[in-house]
């Protein structure tokens, strides 16, 4: 067989052994890596042997190498720099304090547990400083972790991932060269990691331009021309200072994903279909190199370093680094918990042992078997505990409260006084002059502007808040509202006022809901609120009469004379979906319209001022005979 046949074999089963992997992680909604490694040592020399990633030479480092490069500038690109101001402090602590402390922790754990000498110790926790934004992206996808947990854990994976390679780069230059001077090691950290910024800002910069002006250009080339522009920054960077290409991808992607370019949802989909190639096929070659012996060999020691790298050196950053922060101590365990290791510690780890082994230095093995013990404790214990964590602690982002509405209008300030008296946060967004004089008059917070612009909803702190509410008077401006919301800021509940069927317009597939009812009448019902023809009512279902209770209520909503606004549901205040599915102790909080002519409201003494009351209404509360034939609905008090 021909050495570029045997290549082409080793490829084709990392790719296919890959993204079938992939499929089934997500399948089994697992976190791919652990299939990844998994699948990677099985197929290897201490497997089946079917991959001989060897058998790549040189060839391996290049893989490696570009597919770093495109796996970091999809991290950059996913970093929001509105989202990272609200734990910037906590972030720039993690990045560089948080480094120094995983750097001597992890250190002293090897020499002292794993008994490897300092300058190896010091290697190998410098490589596994980082933590990968490929295992921590999905990962909190698939928990829907609280935003603000979120955007810390993201913010770190990608920020600290080149300052990590850069710095375990600088280490392993004086272990190889013998210059213990740690004046030149941090000159060369900072060199490094300046040239790369520097290329990365400008070449972000111009990718930018490309997108807003080259209009000759179609969607699909300008992404590729974007993929040659990316690999060239990378190469000059590396090539003015050695493994300054990595701090150049990572800014290039934040860069350009913070200059509002037009199509950018292409390129990040493109991107992301390419990272997620990258990886896979990156922990397949890898995993198949590992040599399990060389694992089995560094003995219970090296077990205990990973041990204490996980339950001492990370809870001691967090907790040194989120001191200041607003963040409670649910979410700071969380932080303390999950921090698992990735491509990039595994990519330097293979890289280091080559180049150990070139130079004659012993300890490029072990190195490598340790780290890759650090990357499957971390992953499959964090990775699978994760989700479980998070339900424990109460910080998913099902559970987030607040909520962010889109127009001002009589029954969503009704809606926003409900949050207020609550104790949550929540915004109104109008255009409207006099229904931002009615929000401020109430003491409510308003924004006088457009719900189309993203600079807006971020604004309004959409990023962290539970609930995304569209209702206007115009049902295709909520419905666009809502896609809108729901692909840039994924908050956990987006709801809108749209009068049509969900299954007409694709929002049965969507995550977007209709708000209250199917087919609600907001203007006619705002004209009942202002005019004063309205009852507040609240009925909290039980057991014993939850079928008669929920019947009866269906009723008047099919009749047309009451809404359903909120359910509060385990001490929980949320706005109700058309379609929510009630169950026994859910207290439902309803407007009824009472049909009493305006006139002899007056003369009664009641006023359009007069502020609604919640109570349990009779007409509601307690269920009516059986309606007689001859009668009409009409003609039925109360029906």
């Amino acid at each position: 067989m021909e050495a570029s046949f045997e290549v082409t074999v080793q490829i084709a089963i990392a790719v296919f052994a890959g993204i079938g992997a992939q499929v089934l992680a997500a399948y089994l909604r697992v976190p791919s890596i652990v299939l990844l490694l998994l699948l990677g040592i099985v197929l290897g020399a201490d497997g089946v042997g079917l991959l001989h990633p060897q058998l790549l030479g040189t060839g391996l480092e290049v893989i490696v190498a570009l597919a770093t490069a495109i796996i970091l500038f999809e991290g950059g690109l996913n970093l929001d720099l509105r989202e990272l101001g609200r734990v910037s402090l906590s972030l720039q602590l993690l990045v560089t304090l948080g480094t120094l402390i995983t750097l001597l922790g992890g250190s002293m754990a090897a020499h002292w547990l794993g008994e490897f000498p300092w300058n190896i110790a010091f290697l190998y926790a410098s490589i596994v400083v980082v933590t990968g934004p490929t295992v921590i992206s999905p990962l909190l996808k698939q928990i829907n972790v609280d935003r603000q947990v979120a955007t810390l854990l993201e913010g770190e994976g990608v920020l600290i991932d080149p300052v990590g390679a850069i710095l375990a780069f600088v280490v392993l230059d004086t272990i190889v060269n013998g210059d213990a001077d740690p004046v030149n090691a941090i000159i060369g950290l900072i060199m490094r990691l300046g040239v790369g910024a520097a290329i990365g800002a400008a070449g972000g910069y111009f990718m930018s331009l490309i997108f807003k002006r080259a209009n000759f250009l179609s969607s699909e080339l300008k992404n590729l021309v974007v993929l040659a522009v990316l690999w060239s920054l990378f190469t000059l960077a590396q090539m003015i200072r050695s493994e300054a290409g990595v701090m150049t991808t990572v800014v290039a992607g934040i860069v350009f994903a913070n200059s509002s370019v037009p199509e950018e949802r292409s390129l990040r989909s493109f991107k992301g279909q390419l990272t997620t190639l990258g990886v896979s096929v990156l922990f397949i070659l890898l995993a198949a190199d590992l040599s399990i012996a060389s694992v089995f060999a560094l003995g219970w020691g090296s077990l205990w370093t990973v041990l204490v790298l996980m339950m001492v050196v990370r809870p001691i950053n967090i907790l040194l680094c989120t001191w200041n922060s607003d963040l409670n101590w649910r979410q700071k365990l969380f932080l303390s918990w999950v921090a698992p290791r990735g491509i990039v510690s595994a990519s330097v780890a293979s890289l280091f042992a080559i180049l150990l082994t070139q130079r004659g230095i012993n300890g490029g093995d072990a190195i490598k078997a340790l780290v890759f013990l650090t990357i499957i404790m971390t992953v499959v214990c964090q990775g699978l505990t994760a989700g479980w964590v998070a339900k424990c602690l109460q910080i998913t982002s099902q559970q987030a409260k607040g909520a962010v509405i889109v127009g001002c209008n009589p029954l969503s300030l009704l809606i926003a006084r409900f949050f207020q008296e609550r104790g949550e946060n929540v915004v109104l967004i109008d255009t409207d002059p006099e229904c931002v004089a009615q929000a401020e008059a109430q003491n409510i917070r308003i924004i006088a502007s457009s719900a189309l612009d993203g600079e807006v909803l971020a604004e309004a702190g959409l990023a962290s808040m539970g609930t995304f509410l569209a209702m206007t008077s115009n049902g295709e401006v909520n419905f666009v509202l809502a896609e809108r919301a729901s692909e840039e800021f994924n908050p956990p509940r987006v709801l809108a006022v749209f009068p049509r069927d969900p299954q007409a317009n694709g929002a049965a597939n969507s995550k977007i809901q209709q708000a209250f009812v199917s087919d609600l009448a907001i203007k006619t019902w705002n004209e009942y609120v202002n005019d004063g023809r309205v009852k507040l009512g609240t009925t909290t279902l039980n057991a014993s009469e939850f079928a008669s209770q929920q019947g009866h209520i269906q009723d008047k909503i099919r009749a047309g004379v009451l809404v359903p606004l909120l359910v509060e549901r385990a001490e929980r205040l949320q706005i109700l979906p058309a379609n929510q599915d009630w169950e026994v102790g859910d207290r439902i909080i309803y407007l009824l319209h009472d049909p009493r002519p305006n006139l002899l409201k007056r003369l009664s003494g009641a006023s359009q001022s007069t502020p609604l009351v919640l109570e349990k209404l009779p007409e509601v509360e307690e269920r009516p005979l059986a309606r007689l034939p001859q009668l009409s609905a009409s003609e039925v008090p109360g029906i």
